[in-house]
């Protein structure tokens, strides 16, 4: 890159990372004064854990300010991901509003250079930050996932706890229940599984104190077959195959987990698709693939942003921000309801990608509007 490709995705990197951080610190800053007892008794909890009965006002403050540290910093990774390409947005706008007020465009016009010599580092600035995105959304979301579902009554422990499980079909005809889900070592106590014939009537009752996963189903502890037809078969049993894992009941019990998938995790559920309802293949497609959808979305909505502040003559640039704002949150935010909603009578691998159809061809012709 030449010097000037470096100043000007410096430029634009320095202000992503300034509304970055005024964002994250604003989002916090305002659910910590809303909740500001809730971390107050949280704190004062964990110290007396701690065996500290009375502890003075700064030591529950430090303590306090740890509790929102703790559950604000994965949920900060997450906001990353749901705000880059606003972000993305608005900090190529400032950039070029702070070239345009210092007359930096006109130098450049008068110097023979293209004004696409801006976009093109802000774009490959864009992509590497996408890349941050996916490396964020692969690899450390689903690690913390647990850390993701607490709410702020949890905040400042580790485990997820246990919850009872209620009658859960496994795609296969089999219903699952459970007195008791431990989320943190995915074991169910006092399961019942009821099976069904191809005619839905129930053929099999399995009972088990304990079940543990494996990898690809279920070993039972002290595990009993109860036949309820002629065909039924009953006697001991050791193991229940099926893809009602752990990750899926999670996904049942903690809506946040669904965001929490990584492209590997939905893809290994979409291998044994045979055990799988219909429904949840497609919910697993659009998981997989529609944050694919949301990340070329946000590359093109910022491409489609830009020439509105690509000028050649020095302006206000008030006027540009108001033309901008409405085409850019429309485009925001169809990336995200395209990429995640169901399209009636599309598969859902073509449905997650509308939104580029659509953007593609308006970025490339709102490119080719620029006076360069």
């Amino acid at each position: 890159m030449s010097l000037l490709d470096r100043y000007i995705a410096r430029q634009f990197l320095v202000n992503v990372l300034t509304l970055m951080l005024i964002l994250c610190c604003f989002v916090v800053a305002v659910d910590a004064s809303i909740n500001v007892d809730r971390f107050a008794g949280i704190a004062s909890r964990l110290l007396e854990e701690r065996g500290e009965v009375d502890p003075n006002v700064g030591r529950r403050a430090v303590v306090a300010v740890g509790v929102v540290f703790d559950l604000w910093w994965p949920r900060l990774l997450q906001l990353y991901n749901f705000m880059i390409g606003l972000v993305m947005v608005g900090a190529m706008g400032f950039t070029c509003t702070q070239f345009v007020r210092h007359r930096e465009f006109v130098a450049m016009l008068a110097a023979g250079q293209s004004l696409y010599r801006v976009a093109r580092p802000v774009l490959l600035v864009a992509i590497g930050l996408t890349l941050v995105q996916a490396i964020n959304q692969e690899l450390l979301i689903p690690r913390i996932a647990p850390l993701l579902s607490r709410d702020h009554a949890a905040a400042g422990r580790r485990e997820l706890g246990t919850t009872p499980l209620p009658l859960t079909p496994d795609g296969s005809g089999r219903l699952f229940r459970a007195q008791s889900f431990d989320a943190d070592t995915g074991a169910l106590n006092n399961l019942f599984v009821m099976e069904h014939d191809q005619a839905g009537r129930p053929s099999r009752v399995i009972r088990a104190a304990r079940a543990d996963w494996d990898g690809s189903g279920w070993v039972l502890t002290n595990g009993v077959a109860e036949p309820r037809t002629e065909l039924g078969l009953g006697g001991t049993i050791e193991r229940v195959d099926t893809a009602l894992d752990p990750s899926q009941i999670r996904l049942s019990q903690f809506k946040a987990y669904r965001n929490c998938l990584g492209f590997r995790q939905a893809g290994q559920m979409l291998d044994r698709a045979e055990l799988l309802d219909e429904r949840t293949q497609k919910d697993l497609v659009r998981i997989r693939w529609g944050r694919v959808s949301m990340w070329i979305s946000n590359i093109l909505t910022l491409a489609i942003a830009m020439p509105f502040f690509l000028t050649r003559e020095p302006g206000s640039m008030i006027g540009q921000s108001l033309k901008c704002a409405p085409i850019t949150i429309t485009a925001l935010m169809g990336g995200v309801l395209g990429s995640s909603a169901a399209i009636p009578g599309l598969p859902p691998i073509i449905g997650v990608f509308i939104p580029v159809m659509v953007l593609l061809p308006a970025a490339i012709a709102v490119q080719s509007t620029v006076r360069s």
